[in-house]
């Protein structure tokens, strides 16, 4: 399972989503950065794989930044990779 969480200004909690498979969570990844990138504000709507009726929509223009992690079972429960700068 992986967690995309996604930060928004003003807000103190990131909203989460989740994606069974790396190739569609990747693919909701890129699909955000490239939205950061452009900055056109629109409503985007994004629906969690776990949470059958979990959905979420967002106004692009508030989007802050966003990251992908794989959620494990194990009892911490998820593990957070560090942050690089990546250009």
């Amino acid at each position: 399972m992986y967690l995309i969480e996604i930060a928004l200004k003003f807000s103190p909690l990131p909203l989460s989503v989740q994606r069974k498979q790396l190739e569609d969570a990747t693919a909701l990844y890129k699909s955000l950065k490239e939205t950061l990138k452009t900055g056109d504000p629109k409503v985007v709507e994004i629906h969690c794989e776990q949470v059958e009726d979990k959905k979420i929509a967002i106004l692009t223009s508030e989007l802050l930044a966003v990251q992908m992690y794989e959620k494990t079972t194990g009892a911490g429960g998820s593990r957070r990779p560090g942050f690089s700068l990546d250009q």
